[in-house]
């Protein structure tokens, strides 16, 4: 198997392997793009994001800054808002149902790297999706670890670690996060 067929089966793959890294350079010049467009011109952001992305709805709002390593890993549903500075490591697929709020300084992870040394010495990674469903609001400044699936009605508050699947219409914060409430 190729490198990049071992990301996309879910198995340990060399990171730096050429085609992994076109794909993460793809990234990193739309991205740059899209941070470089004013804020006074939000068409031209909807139009910029809609190209990075996978699939979205019709209503998408993303404020700089945006920040990948694919783009088209990421799916989000319609009445999508991210606010500033959002990184999505979508290494493998992250999708994201209707009505999801984003706070400023989120960062998504679908990546881990080896426990052992000698793995890491390898650049090995391994990827697992992440997957949030519908009206989710994630605070600001909290980050989400690979394989995790958040439910529907779900709120996660600002600082919030998330290692572990939230079920649906569940508050969770700390770090790890952990159930607050039912909502």
């Amino acid at each position: 198997m190729t490198e990049l067929e071992k990301l996309m089966a879910g198995q340990e793959y060399y990171f730096l392997d050429p085609e992994v890294a076109k794909r993460k350079a793809r990234a990193a010049r739309l991205c740059q793009e899209f941070n470089d467009i004013s804020a006074t011109d939000p068409e031209a952001q909807t139009s910029k994001i809609k190209e990075i992305l996978g699939s979205t709805g019709e209503r998408v709002s993303v404020q700089a800054n945006f920040n990948c390593d694919n783009g088209k890993n990421i799916h989000v549903g319609e009445d999508f808002l991210s606010n500033y500075n959002l990184t999505i490591i979508d290494i493998a697929p992250v999708t994201m149902g209707h009505n999801v709020m984003i706070g400023p300084n989120v960062d998504i992870y679908t990546v881990n790297h080896p426990m052992t040394a000698e793995g890491r010495s390898k650049y090995l990674a391994q990827a697992t999706p992440v997957t949030i469903g519908d009206d989710v609001w994630i605070g600001g400044k909290v980050a989400i670890m690979p394989g995790v699936t958040v439910g529907s009605n779900v709120v996660i508050a600002a600082g919030a670690v998330v290692t572990k699947d939230v079920p649906d219409n569940t508050l969770v914060g700390g770090v790890p996060a952990r159930k607050i409430k039912s909502l």
